[in-house]
């Protein structure tokens, strides 16, 4: 017997030594994974079923945070109108702050701070009444960056990898067949097998869904 087939992405934090699995398998399930480069220390999270837009996610700087654009076909009729843009905690998609989107045609985005995001939506930044805007800034991608393949950390390393890049220590990382790899002079090491997993979708822990605190007011100049 072989395992189920999954395929792999990843999305590396800029600054802090995390990154976010994405793993896909069966096709109508993600689950997301959290990834401590430094120790190579796995967290299991969020089991979605629908689509996730691998190239229009990102994580902030710090990695504290993991902006994705989702598609659920069940919700087409919904205040979610079918697919949105949200921020969550990773490992979990708990929307903190969720735009919705209607189509396919935007959505997605970029961290350009800690705590701000450029937005490839094309529309109003109106969020969901139960996902308001609070502990982010928010800004139309438009003139800010060029689009979701300007972030791309991502390379074709050879023909069976579905993803590589580097970490944030420098070395040549990449994912194959639903497992991941570091090569490390000359030899790759296995890190992690996803194979062989079944949806498991289990309710984000309460860290999770604590709201962002507010962003600090800006300082007014004094008075001379």
């Amino acid at each position: 017997m072989t395992a189920p087939a999954c395929r792999l992405h990843v999305v590396l934090a800029r600054e802090a030594p995390v990154a976010v699995i994405l793993r896909r398998g069966p096709s109508a399930w993600y689950q997301v994974i959290l990834w401590h480069t430094d120790r190579d220390r796995f967290e299991d999270g969020a089991w979605f079923k629908g689509r996730l837009y691998e190239e229009r996610c990102d994580l902030s700087p710090d990695g504290q945070l993991f902006l994705y654009f989702a598609l659920q076909g069940a919700r087409w009729r919904t205040s979610y109108k079918g697919t949105w843009t949200a921020v969550s905690r990773p490992p979990w998609l708990h929307a903190l702050v969720l735009w919705p989107q209607g189509d396919t045609w935007g959505g997605g985005g970029r961290f350009i701070g800690k705590r701000k995001v450029a937005l490839f939506t094309g529309l109003p930044l109106a969020t969901h009444p139960d996902h308001p805007l609070v502990g982010l800034e928010a800004v139309n991608a438009t003139g800010t960056i060029a689009g979701p393949s300007s972030f791309l950390r991502t390379a074709t390393r050879d023909r069976d990898a579905e993803w590589s890049g580097r970490d944030q220590a420098g070395e040549e990382v990449f994912t194959s067949k639903g497992r991941l790899f570091r090569r490390r002079r000359g030899r790759d090491l296995e890190l992690a097998d996803f194979r062989g997993r079944t949806p498991d979708p289990q309710p984000a822990p309460d860290w999770a869904t604590a709201p962002l605190p507010p962003l600090p007011r800006p300082r007014r100049p004094r008075r001379r």
